[in-house]
């Protein structure tokens, strides 16, 4: 299991990367606030975070288990937080998430990574960057990372939605092969888009608790900034509902182009055997055992072959005419 601790005194980063067992020496002075990183930790670690922490059992098990909906928990000595990074893979069409457990006390900000998909060094280069915050004390860490998730979820959308406009460009496509594409890309990006808004709709209702009156989670001084996070948060569940709509629609235009093409086979299939049916029927009366103009000479077979060419030139030029063909 890695580690990652981090000591704020008085606002101003003191200590990095010491033993997690100096915990509680540094948590003794009220002007002290701890950051500790665990990144797949075992029951053992967990319950240890309990105990140092006076953290709730149903909060522990939650942060242990996978698959939780992003979600804010209050309980007496502290609040408990689910949330998840998400990023799009190479294609453009394929997202990943990556599920991060967040506990909340006085002095202390204590986030539970259950994969390595979640990096969390850029979450660390975020704090350093606004060190004038760092005095809020938890409000600023927690602050960094949900503004850092959030970011994740404005690029994911962004690059979902690049997709999907080149989706819409080879939707007119008459090659097999960009049909094929078409629709295995079309079903990727929606199942994309439905695992994006289960991440994304419920974090209104996370920063929104975060800002509500009660115990003072954020201090007034940075609750400009919460509101921020919250402004792109609606953002992107905005955008992300718009793009829901959009795949929709190209879905029901590519199934529309589908039956317009088949409606074109069939009509194109119709047209020639019409015309394939002239020449069987010529060749069908001249070959009854009946006397006819030419019965028996080579006259009547010329005069046969000819009538096949004539009228089966005809018919095509009708139908190339009508657009049949």
């Amino acid at each position: 299991m890695a580690t990652r601790t981090r000591l704020y005194h008085n606002g101003i980063l003191a200590l990095e990367d010491f033993p997690a067992g100096d915990i509680s020496e540094h948590l003794a002075d009220p002007a002290s606030v701890v950051w500790l990183d665990l990144c797949r930790p075992g029951s053992a670690e967990l319950a240890m975070v309990g105990e140092e922490f006076d953290i709730h059992d149903l909060a522990l098990e939650n942060a242990a288990q996978h698959g939780q909906r992003p979600s804010l928990d209050h309980y007496r000595t502290h609040e408990f937080l689910t949330a998840y990074a998400v990023t799009v893979g190479p294609d453009g069409a394929e997202l990943s998430t990556s599920e991060i457990a967040v506990f909340l006390t006085g002095q202390a900000m204590i986030t539970v990574r259950k994969d390595d998909g979640f990096d969390i060094e850029d979450v660390v280069t975020r704090w350093d960057e606004s060190p004038d915050l760092a005095g809020h004390g938890v409000a600023f860490l927690l602050h960094g990372l949900l503004d850092h998730l959030i970011d994740g979820h404005f690029a994911a959308v962004q690059q979902l939605d690049d997709s999907i406009e080149e989706l819409e460009d080879l939707l007119f496509a008459a090659g097999r092969r960009e049909i094929e594409t078409v629709q295995r890309r079309a079903f990727a990006l929606r199942k994309s888009l439905v695992r994006l808004r289960r991440v994304v709709l419920p974090m209104r209702e996370v920063v929104n608790s975060l800002m509500r009156p009660g115990p003072p989670v954020i201090t007034n001084s940075l609750v400009p900034y919460y509101q921020d996070v919250y402004d792109n948060v609606l953002r992107v569940t905005e955008w992300t509902e718009s793009l829901r709509d959009m795949m929709a629609s190209v879905m029901e235009t590519n199934l529309s182009v589908q039956a317009n093409r088949m409606n074109l086979i069939m009509k194109k299939v119709t047209s020639w055997a019409a015309i394939i049916a002239v020449p069987t029927a010529i060749t069908g009366y001249f070959g009854q055992n009946l006397p006819y103009p030419g019965f028996g000479h080579q006259s009547g077979n010329i005069a046969s072959t000819a009538l096949i060419v004539v009228v089966s030139a005809l018919l095509y030029l009708i139908f190339k005419r009508r657009d049949w063909l």
